[in-house]
């Protein structure tokens, strides 16, 4: 786990000299052919990854999917309701190529498709369903408990002093009284726009961040001689459309006896929980520094 301030920066060839304020910058304007929306990208230290200093982080990548979902072939009276991100390989910093499709079209119920490519392979491949909406005001009910509102949270300095990279250091962060190893009670927000030049919109924003899930409040130890608990997929299921600028999380952690876990959370924003995200993980130990 190390972190490098270069990352994005003067000391990386072909990178961004300055902050952009953004996750990405496109190096392309998008194109569409045949059906197939082909979007190109650089990274900006502002999605560095915390595992490995020239690896992206999960969240902003999701993120910048999901933009290019919204993107392609939008329909007025549709939306996304599950997101499905499968990790196929490394997500190198680096030059980006996003393609998106439409796999299952329909009147009502579409399936898109989007894949992330880095250094000439497929590395992320994500899958969204969208349905048709309706108005079901009157029958509308939640059973997810409420979470601390962000008015009554505190500052949460730890999440940025135990993870590295651009990526978590872009936060700003709020934790609740209850907050806990395995039992995460906290919130995120982020000034960064996705895409350089861009207006964010709050779906994408607060998708940018579900991905933090995962490191809000682990059970284990990470570190030298410690863990490594990289999750190799991330779910989010939305019976709500989320809105403004802050993402809540009320996290569970639980670790199986053979070395994979999962983080369960259901996501809020401040007018109540919204929907709920999973993402499976592999445990690996660390060798101790001295080994």
């Amino acid at each position: 786990m190390t972190s490098s301030t270069t990352v994005g920066g003067a000391d990386r060839p072909g990178k961004p000299q300055h902050d952009v304020g953004a996750n990405f910058q496109r190096t392309a304007p998008p194109r569409v052919e045949a059906g197939v929306r082909t979007a190109e990208f650089d990274s900006v230290v502002h999605a560095q990854g915390t595992w490995r200093d020239d690896e992206l982080h999960m969240a902003p990548v999701s993120g910048l999917m999901t933009a290019e979902i919204l993107a392609h072939e939008p329909r007025s009276g549709l939306r996304l309701a599950r997101l499905s991100f499968e990790i196929l390989g490394t997500l190198h910093f680096g030059p980006l190529t996003v393609t998106t499709r439409t796999v299952r079209p329909g009147r009502t119920i579409e399936l898109i498709e989007s894949r992330l490519t880095a250094q000439g392979r497929d590395v992320l491949v994500a899958r969204a369903w969208r349905l048709v909406t309706m108005d079901t005001t009157e029958v509308a009910v939640t059973h997810d408990s409420d979470l601390t509102p962000l008015q009554e949270c505190e500052p949460f300095p730890a999440m940025n002093q135990r993870w590295p990279g651009g990526y978590i250091q872009s936060l700003q962060m709020r934790v609740a009284a209850d907050h806990a190893a395995g039992h995460g009670r906290c919130w995120s927000t982020t000034t960064v726009d996705m895409v350089a030049g861009e207006q964010t919109t709050d779906l994408v924003r607060l998708i940018g961040m579900v991905d933090t899930a995962n490191g809000v409040a682990p059970v284990l130890p990470d570190g030298p001689g410690a863990f490594a608990f990289p999750n190799v997929d991330l779910q989010i299921h939305l019976y709500r459309e989320p809105v403004g600028p802050w993402l809540g999380y009320a996290t569970t952690s639980n670790l199986g006896g053979d070395g994979i876990g999962v983080t369960s959370a259901v996501l809020h924003d401040e007018r109540g929980a919204f929907g709920r995200s999973e993402q499976i993980q592999t445990i690996r130990r660390i060798p101790a520094a001295d080994a």
